[in-house]
């Protein structure tokens, strides 16, 4: 990183976040084995879809017990209100709009009931559209510290062979890889997503998805158990499938579960029976999840194992709760951004705490590296920063600012001051008094208005000077 940028980035209050490389690298002690790091990801889950943040409805007291073991993110964010650049962040430590990936690789005829037929769908933009290959993930960076790395779970960097998680750096894959499948068949509008490693398979098809990876990421565990290992568990619950059936599914569970857990079903009261498959679809994933726990336990690997539990975006549409949040997955108020996070890291982060500190997903990545006592590649300009300290409670944050772009909505957060412009609504909030963002400060602090707006545009100048990445950016 030469001067210019760096002074760029510091003026964009990420002169830390920038550094190539993580400073300070703790001594390990000799003998003493690196962590093991447990990431799981839900998909669509609300912000208030959980006990340990307020919920009261939805049953998940795996994910409540490990929220008592370590740490609770109440102000923690994801880069884009969908699924595809917020993976991809989390998995390179950048913006979207630096590494390439600043939208969704997706058909748009299929959500009008159109079936691609084999050879048209090999070359339609779901099927072609990947991450650059040039950008360098977590499993890729941890293999140098002698880490073996699976993934069980969905995907959605891409689904031709250079796209997919082994020409990433992970050694093992069993999921899918595109969005949306349905839980039993694991098709997405009739064409079959499922992959093990390279090669599609439908060996499975039939099973529950949340079986799957659960039985998945237990068997790789058991297998690298001797080892430092990196295990992703990217599940699809609780985002709904996508089917041509007509009503489509929405969110699926096995009925006998939902009535075991949620009492009367009644399909004909459409918004309650989903919202119960909802729910009872985090129920299962939280069992699975208690499983994985177990095991770790079984194992003597508990106190020596990084377990992290995000979602990826809000929750979608009426189905999920994100309360007291605005707004939902697709939109740029805080309910599409702002998710709830988990963090165990026994003897480091403090058990049964809560951290209200300004936190991004990429901050994982660098932080993962301080762990496996390694550095990102030399020249990788990083967004995020290691946020170690701060979720042991010596430090405030380094973030003070963040950006996001969504096509044409736009948002930014400096400081306190969140300024929305979008087709769902505008307006500039203080989150320190009013989180839900319901009151519009843009006519009685039209300086601040001005300030955040330059921040923006500076950050927007900034991505947009960056070195090319494709497959969107002109270049």
């Amino acid at each position: 990183m030469n001067r210019r940028e760096y002074l760029k980035m510091a003026g964009l209050g990420l002169a830390s976040l920038a550094m190539p490389g993580c400073a300070g690298l703790p001594k390990r002690a000799a003998g003493k084995r690196l962590p093991n790091i447990v990431l799981i990801v839900s998909d669509d889950q609300g912000y208030n879809d959980l006990g340990c943040f307020g919920g009261t409805e939805v049953k998940a007291p795996n994910l409540d017990h490990l929220a008592s073991g370590g740490v609770r993110l109440t102000s923690f964010y994801v880069t884009w209100p969908a699924c595809t650049p917020s993976r991809g962040s989390l998995l390179t430590g950048r913006y979207p709009q630096r590494n390439g990936t600043y939208d969704m690789f997706r058909n748009d005829l299929v959500d009008h009931d159109y079936l691609y037929g084999k050879d048209e769908y090999a070359i339609s933009w779901e099927m072609i559209g990947g991450m650059d290959t040039r950008e360098v993930l977590i499993p890729r960076i941890l293999k140098k510290a002698g880490y073996v790395s699976g993934i069980f779970g969905k995907w959605d960097l891409g689904q031709l062979h250079r796209f997919l998680p082994l020409q990433r750096g992970f050694d093992e894959f069993y999921g899918f890889t595109n969005t949306g499948i349905d839980y039993w068949t694991h098709e997405r509008y009739g064409v079959p997503s499922m992959y093990r490693n390279n090669k599609q398979t439908t060996e499975d098809k039939g099973s529950y998805a949340t079986d799957l990876f659960r039985r998945e990421a237990v068997r790789f565990i058991e297998k690298n158990k001797d080892r430092p290992f990196f295990c992703y568990v990217p599940f699809n619950a609780p985002h709904g499938a996508s089917n041509l059936d007509r009503p489509r599914p929405g969110v699926q569970a096995p009925l006998g579960y939902i009535r075991k857990h949620y009492g009367d079903y009644d399909p004909e009261d459409t918004r309650r029976a989903r919202r119960m498959r909802y729910m009872a679809a985090i129920t299962y994933m939280d069992e699975a999840i208690g499983q994985v726990m177990g095991l770790l336990a079984e194992h003597g690997l508990e106190d020596n194992t990084i377990v992290i539990f995000f979602s990826d975006n809000g929750g979608s549409g009426s189905t999920a709760d994100n309360g007291p949040l605005k707004g939902g997955k697709g939109w740029m108020f805080e309910g599409g951004l702002r998710v709830p996070c988990i963090v165990r890291w026994p003897g480091t982060v403090p058990a049964g705490t809560v951290c209200d500190e300004f936190l991004s997903s990429m901050d994982i990545l660098p932080m993962l590296c301080r762990a496996a006592g390694t550095r990102p590649p030399r020249g990788v300009i990083l967004d995020g920063f290691d946020m170690t300290g701060v979720l042991a409670g010596r430090e405030e944050s380094l973030r003070k600012e963040m950006f996001w772009q969504r096509r044409g909505d736009k948002a930014a957060r400096v400081g306190n001051f969140k300024w929305v412009e979008s087709s769902r609504g505008s307006g500039l909030f203080d989150l320190s008094a009013d989180i839900g963002e319901q009151r519009d400060l843009s006519d009685e602090k039209p300086d601040m208005l001005s300030k955040v707006k330059s921040r923006f545009q500076a950050w927007k100048k900034l991505m947009a000077e960056a070195e090319h990445r494709r497959p969107f950016k002109n270049f």
